[in-house]
């Protein structure tokens, strides 16, 4: 896995769509809901995000921040961008825009309202423990 940075300076472990160490033949392609399925069941972080999206760029540096390593899913770079957009809409299912979209422990934990909303209140952090993200 090689790690780069981008044009914000975040780190991210490739510049492709999607990053998982699961050989293709276990990524479900074929549908994307089985898809989202698979990479928030087997990744203790899963952030899917648009490149150009500053509220995901935020989610991005909080969670490394944190010293978290998420899966990142550039859904702008990814050939089934589309489609899982359409599948984090109906998860966020009150009209917001569906990215940054969070998985924490296999949990749909909600957008960067979520997100920041578990940071201050103190609730982050014991879920990125739980979800094995996090050892201290």
């Amino acid at each position: 896995m090689q790690v780069t940075a981008n044009e914000t300076g975040i780190q991210m472990a490739s510049n492709i769509g999607i990053e998982t160490e699961a050989p293709p033949t276990t990524m479900m392609v074929d549908h994307p809901y089985k898809m989202v399925r698979q990479l928030a069941s087997t990744n203790a972080v899963v952030l899917f995000s648009m490149s150009w999206c500053c509220m995901c760029t935020v989610a991005k540096r909080l969670l490394f921040g944190l010293g978290v390593g998420p899966t990142i899913i550039e859904l702008d770079h990814h050939g089934s961008g589309p489609d899982i957009q359409a599948i984090l809409f109906q998860l966020v299912a009150d009209g917001r825009q569906p990215v940054p979209a969070v998985f924490v422990g296999g949990k749909f934990l909600g957008g960067i309202e979520t997100l920041m909303a578990c940071h201050i209140n103190g609730t982050l952090v014991p879920l990125l423990k739980e979800a094995g993200a996090l050892w201290l």
